[in-house]
C-alpha cells in the first residue's frame, strides 16, 4: 500500500474549515438558539461535537448534540455485510421545533444522507433539516446538497477521500488516495 496522492486538509485547515462552518450556521440561522446537531456515525459525531463547542464559544448557547446510526436505513445493506454492525443512536432531546443540522465527514453519492434523513424523521418532525459536511467530493446519485461545506473537492470515481480525526484516528487530516492503493 503506497501513500496518499495528496493531503487536502491539514490539522489547522480542518480547524479553520469547522470555524467557518460554525460562522455560516450562525449567520444563516440568525444565532444558535433552537438548533441541534446530529452526527452521522462514525466521523460525523466528533465533527458535530466540535461544531457545538464552537457555537457555544461564539454564541454562548449550548447546542444539543446527538449521534445517528443509519445502518438499517441503508439501501445497500445487503452489499455492505451479511451481519452489519449496529451502533448506538443517541438523540437525548426532542427534535420537534428545532432546526437539526446533520453532520458528516464526506458527501459523495448522497445515499448516506438519504438514509440519515429517513432515520431522523423516525425520531420526530424537526422545524427544518440542514446538512454540514467537511468534504463534498461530488458524484451525487441523489438530489442532495450540503448547506455547509468545509472543502469542495472534485474527485474521480477511482479515488478515495480519507478523513482522519483526532478523536477516532489520533490526527486531523483529509487525504486523497487512489482506490487501488488502499486495497
Amino acid at each position: 500500500m503506497s501513500g496518499p496522492k495528496a493531503t487536502i486538509l491539514t490539522n489547522d485547515e480542518t480547524r479553520r474549515a469547522l470555524t467557518r462552518i460554525a460562522h455560516e450556521i450562525i449567520e444563516r440561522n440568525k444565532g444558535a438558539e433552537q438548533l441541534a446537531l446530529i452526527g452521522i456515525h462514525t466521523r460525523g459525531i466528533p465533527l458535530a461535537l466540535r461544531l457545538a463547542a464552537k457555537l457555544a464559544e461564539l454564541e454562548g448557547v449550548d447546542v444539543p448534540t446527538g449521534r445517528l446510526d443509519i445502518t438499517l436505513y441503508r439501501d445497500d445493506l445487503t452489499e455492505v455485510a451479511h451481519q452489519p454492525i449496529i451502533r448506538d443512536t443517541q438523540v437525548p432531546f426532542d427534535i420537534s421545533q428545532r432546526r437539526v443540522i446533520l453532520v458528516d465527514d464526506v458527501l459523495y453519492t448522497g445515499r448516506t444522507v438519504r438514509a440519515a434523513l429517513d432515520a431522523l424523521i423516525d425520531l420526530g418532525r424537526p422545524a427544518g433539516i440542514q446538512l454540514a459536511v467537511l468534504v463534498d467530493r461530488g458524484h451525487r446519485e441523489l438530489p442532495i446538497r450540503a448547506d455547509y461545506v468545509g472543502k469542495n473537492l472534485p474527485t474521480a470515481r477511482g479515488e478515495l477521500v480519507k478523513v482522519r480525526l483526532h478523536e477516532t484516528d489520533g490526527v486531523d487530516s483529509v487525504e486523497l488516495w487512489d482506490l487501488e492503493d488502499v486495497k
